[in-house]
Order: C-alpha cells, then sequence, then structure tokens
C-alpha cells in the first residue's frame, strides 16, 4: 500500500496516479508513459510469437508452441465463423489486436505503487514523488483512438479493395434508402449523412468501450489502495484488490475479445454491399 494515501490523502494519490508522464510535441502533450509500455507490449507478442513460428515442428509440439497454436487456432475459428471470405490476411489482424489489447489490459493486475516503489527505492523519495507512470496504455484514450482510428482506414481499405472507389462512394448515396427517379435524388443527402454516421460510429465505439472498462478497472484499483492504506486495513485491502484482481481478468480477456470480433465484423461489413 502506498505511503502517498495515508500522508496526503485519497484524492492526491489518486491525482498522482491518474497524472501521466508527458512531454511537449508540436505544442500538444504526448503521453510518453501510454506509448512506451505499448511499443513494448507489442514487441514482446512480435518476438514471442516469431520465436515460436521459426521453431515451429511438424511432430509433438512443446508445451510453448501448443499454447501458441491453441490461441491461434481460437482465433482462427472465431474470424471463420465471422468471416466468409478469404482470411488470409485477418486472421493475423485479428490475432495482432487480440493478443496486443490483452498485454495492455494485463497491465492493470500488476501492483499499483510497483512503479513508485522501485523508483523510490532507487533514486529516492523526491525522485519518486515528482515521477509519474500510468502503465495501463488503454486506460488512455488517446490509445484507443489510435486503435480504432487504425482500424478505421483498414475498413476503408477493405471497402475500397472489395467496390472500388466508384462503387464505395456510390453507395454513400444510395444506400441505405433505394430509390428510383426523383426520389433517389431528394434521398441522396439523407443516405450520405446515414452512412457517414455509420462509419463515424465504428471507431468510437470501439475507442470508448475499451477506454470506459479499462479506466474504470485501474479507478477501482486506485480507490482500493487508497482507502486501505494504513496498518490496519492493509490486510482487507489485500484481500480486495485480489478480489477485484479475479474479476477483473474476465474484464480483461472479453474486452480484448469484443475489440477483435467487432473488428472483423466490421471489415466483413465493408466488403458486403447493403
Amino acid at each position: 500500500m502506498s505511503e502517498q494515501a495515508g500522508s496526503g490523502g485519497l484524492n492526491e494519490y489518486i491525482s498522482h496516479h491518474l497524472t501521466h508522464n508527458t512531454i511537449d510535441v508540436f505544442g500538444g502533450k504526448f503521453n510518453v508513459d501510454s506509448w512506451a509500455v505499448a511499443l513494448g507490449l507489442g514487441l514482446i507478442f512480435v518476438l514471442w510469437f516469431g520465436l515460436f513460428a521459426r521453431k515451429a515442428t511438424a511432430g509433438v509440439p512443446g508445451k510453448g508452441q501448443a499454447f501458441v497454436e491453441m490461441i491461434l487456432e481460437f482465433i482462427d475459428g472465431q474470424v471463420k465463423d465471422t468471416y466468409n471470405g478469404d482470411r488470409r490476411s485477418i486472421t493475423p489482424l485479428a490475432l495482432t489486436i487480440f493478443m496486443w489489447v490483452v498485454f495492455m489490459n494485463t497491465m492493470d493486475l500488476l501492483p499499483l505503487d510497483l512503479p513508485g516503489w522501485l523508483i523510490k527505492t532507487f533514486a529516492g523519495d523526491e525522485a519518486a514523488h515528482h515521477a509519474y507512470l500510468r502503465a495501463v496504455p488503454t486506460a488512455d484514450l488517446n490509445t484507443t483512438a489510435a486503435l480504432s482510428v487504425s482500424v478505421f482506414f483498414i475498413l476503408i481499405g477493405h471497402a475500397l479493395a472489395a467496390k472500388g472507389g466508384l462503387g464505395f462512394g456510390k453507395e454513400f448515396v444510395t444506400a441505405p434508402f433505394h430509390a428510383h427517379g426523383f426520389m433517389a435524388v431528394l434521398l441522396v443527402p439523407v443516405n450520405f449523412v446515414m452512412n457517414v454516421i455509420e462509419w463515424l460510429v465504428k471507431p468510437v465505439s470501439l475507442a470508448m468501450r475499451l477506454f470506459g472498462n479499462m479506466y474504470g478497472g485501474e479507478l477501482v484499483f486506485m480507490l482500493i489502495a487508497g482507502l486501505m492504506a494504513s496498518w490496519f486495513t492493509f490486510v482487507p485491502g489485500i484481500v480486495a484488490n485480489a478480489a477485484w484482481a479475479v474479476f477483473h481478468i474476465l474484464i480483461i480477456l472479453l474486452q480484448a475479445f469484443i475489440f477483435m470480433i467487432l473488428t472483423v465484423v466490421y471489415i466483413a461489413g465493408a466488403r458486403e454491399s447493403h
């Protein structure tokens, strides 16, 4: 438990843990902690799966290879049930999204005050007090928005590949309300607005759903740690944190699965006509 909560109060404790490590970039704030942790976890995923892919054998697999194959088969099965086209490029995308989001979400299970304790141990109290690190990239709206915008451009790419620029543009003004003659002209603005809203809702919903769940889970950990920081509540605090962590594992996996499966569903929809 943190000494900050006892000395500076719950508000100061939570405020400290909700503050990002930022730098100024082109007049704006760049959250270095979210970027660095997300990048590091992404590289770990690539190295992990790449290593087992290179060592894969046709014989009886080892435990590590069997675990990787189990994950891959699970993701491929979900893609197969959702997407009817050629899934050779869809399954790797779905696997990357699922594992990367799982890795980033799992950072929420690290002891909240571990980074501060390490800084305090090696650099002293003053450095720990002024050091900020938010270790859960998906609890940062910038991260989830960046992921969702990337998915958004992938969707546009699939729509253009399947329908062509002319077909994609035509769909924007002729669907979902089909008509003929003068009525079709009148419905052009309505169809255009409806399609714009439909497309913009997808990245917004993806970003906000993942961010909201992970930010809420992170805040609960902070409240438990801040409210139970005294010696009297130390053991109940550990129990409460452990109980919430067990429940939060379901949220971690579920949110990664939802983000992944919705991406596949949106790709399937982007390649189909109204």
